[in-house]
């Protein structure tokens, strides 16, 4: 049988991360946060509070990366828990409600930033026919080989991080604070709670912040991984979140409060408003965007199918998603597969409603593969390289804000894409039974 390589270095793993984590959500959830947190400062703390409750779960997830360095993240770690069951769960709730439908977001997300250059673009059969050749080409380079991908992620998170670094450094450069303190009869949630404000604004940044996991998919492709995993996770985070308080503080001070509330459901584009760039700013942000988020998507392709892949080699999931290219050594079935189902996604939705869906599904699998390490350290072959320090205390804070976000959830966005999220998560353990009752018949015979 075909195996998998270690071929990634670090620079591959950081690009990956940054790659997976930077992309569309910026530029499409400063609107959404800002509607949720009722004025521009509390937006800005909503985006540092979005990062910094990614410390304990990057935390908790180095220490079980490191005690099992292979395929499978969040498959294997329940599996290894002794529930193999919350473990196709987990795998069957990634596939159908959170990995694929963000290759959707980000292929629509990309298209649509080109509008600017030609209308149609803009949420049409063009935008869609557009997005799904994206989607072919990036899923061809990933089928062919796993280096030559990575070496792709390297240039496209380079080219992505200019644009936002220097959004940054203009934003400072034309500070002023009349856009920051708002006149009250203007912030539409004047009357509701702090609390329920900030929940909702955080809540609003998952998205944005979502991706740090998905290199974890990867650990068996890693190059000494009980380092590299660690160090690049904790690296990224707090780079990630200085970028992204840096944005949202230089957009809320170019931008007026009412203006970026108005763009929901759109693209904000705080380069509109900076004397140099208002002639050219559409086309600037344009290009930026979409070259972002190819860069994002471009990760997600290589990397997400190779949890379809763990979890097929133990039987208990489609067979052909077990398959390993014998010349190109990528899970080529597993890649195609999971692309194809991208596409078909295109046509049915909308974004925002998208965003919904993934947000729950993506808060649920987090508290599960959590709660995991409770079980893990009770086991003979858990020796990690590293301890997450106070891990009780982190292990219950990752699950406390996973499962106080959901409720986020619910208030931030449209209730049809949650609820059909809960509807297939809900179905995901009778699917279980059934590849479970068809291994121990294969078995048998």
């Amino acid at each position: 049988m075909t195996l998998l390589k270690r071929e990634l270095n670090i620079r591959h793993v950081i690009a990956l991360i940054l790659g997976s984590v930077i992309g569309s959500g910026v530029f499409i959830n400063l609107p959404i946060v800002a509607r949720e947190a009722g004025s521009p400062w509390l937006a800005v703390l909503a985006w540092l509070i979005g990062g910094l409750i990614w410390l304990p779960q990057l935390f908790i997830l180095s220490e079980m990366a490191t005690a099992y360095p292979e395929e499978g993240f969040g498959y294997l770690y329940l599996k290894k828990a002794g529930s193999p069951a919350l473990g196709f769960l987990y795998v069957w709730t990634v596939f159908w409600t959170s990995d694929t439908p963000s290759i959707t977001i980000i292929a629509i997300s990309a298209v649509s930033a080109l509008s600017v250059f030609w209308g149609p673009l803009e949420a049409s059969i063009y935008t869609k026919l557009f997005a799904s050749l994206i989607i072919i080409l990036l899923t061809y380079i990933h089928y062919r080989s796993v280096r030559k991908g990575g070496g792709l992620q390297i240039v496209l998170t380079v080219a992505k991080l200019s644009p936002l670094i220097l959004l940054c450094i203009l934003g400072f450069a034309y500070f002023q604070t009349d856009n920051l303190f708002i006149k009250p009869e203007i912030v539409e949630k004047a009357n509701t709670g702090f609390l329920t404000l900030l929940v909702a604004g955080v809540a609003g940044t998952i998205w944005s912040y979502a991706g740090f996991t998905n290199i974890l998919y990867m650990a068996g492709e890693i190059k000494n991984p009980q380092k590299v995993i660690p160090k690049s996770l904790l690296m990224s985070i707090a780079f990630v979140t200085v970028v992204y308080v840096l944005i949202a503080l230089a957009t809320s001070v170019l931008v007026p409060h009412d203006e970026l509330v108005g763009a929901s459901g759109k693209f904000a584009n705080p380069f509109l408003y900076l004397p140099m760039f208002a002639k050219i700013a559409a086309a600037f942000l344009a290009i930026a965007a979409f070259i972002s988020m190819v860069g994002c998507l471009n990760g997600l392709i290589m990397v997400q199918p190779r949890i379809e892949y763990a979890i097929a080699k133990d039987g208990l999931f489609f067979k052909p998603f077990a398959h390993v290219h014998p010349r190109y050594n990528t899970p080529d079935y597993s890649i195609l597969f999971q692309s194809g189902l991208a596409i078909i996604l295109l046509f049915a939705g909308g974004l925002e409603a998208l965003l919904g869906y993934f947000t729950l599904s993506y808060l649920f699998q987090n508290a599960m593969v959590y709660f995991a390490i409770f079980f893990l350290r009770k086991r003979e072959d858990y020796k990690p390289t590293f301890r997450s320090p106070i891990w009780l205390v982190m292990t219950i804070l990752a699950i406390f804000t996973q499962l106080y976000l959901i409720y986020g959830t619910f208030i931030a966005y449209p209730a049809g894409g949650v609820i059909t999220a809960a509807v297939l998560i809900g179905t995901g353990l009778p699917v279980y039974y059934y590849f479970k009752r068809n291994k121990v018949e294969m078995n048998s015979g």
